[in-house]
């Protein structure tokens, strides 16, 4: 078998070309993390996770994200099971800096992925 591992962050800079008259005003507290796994078996991913955080299936190489079945990507389930875990664990609004910890062994038609996600517990003040 095979065993991989890639560290990756937002690959989008902090200033995004968005232009919008929205301004929120987000309090930056401690480090949090969670962490997720899946495996796979031929192209079916199987979990123990049920919940996810939307919107977490960037830098997965283009690979279906979480809902499309049956190929779903195991690498963006995993990251959205653990952003999910990251801010429920700790009540954060969003991950502020979030980086990604993917482990993976693959072995043709069985494999684990393990995710764990780094960041910022960021609390949304107010928002105008």
């Amino acid at each position: 078998g095979c065993t991989s591992l890639n560290v990756s962050s937002n690959a989008m800079p902090i200033t995004a070309p968005l232009e919008t008259n929205i301004k929120a005003d987000v309090e930056v507290g401690e480090k949090i993390s969670g962490k997720a796994s899946v495996t796979k078996v031929l192209f079916f991913t199987i979990d123990n996770d049920k919940e996810f955080a939307d919107g977490v299936d960037y830098g997965s190489n283009g690979a279906a994200g979480v809902g499309a079945l049956p190929f779903e990507s195991p690498v963006s389930k995993a990251k959205a099971a653990a952003a999910f875990k990251a801010i429920e664990q700790s009540g954060a609004d969003i991950i502020v800096a979030p980086r990604y910890t993917v482990e993976t062994e693959d072995f043709l038609i069985f494999g684990t992925t393990q995710v764990t996600v780094e960041g910022y517990k960021g609390t949304i003040k107010s928002i105008k």
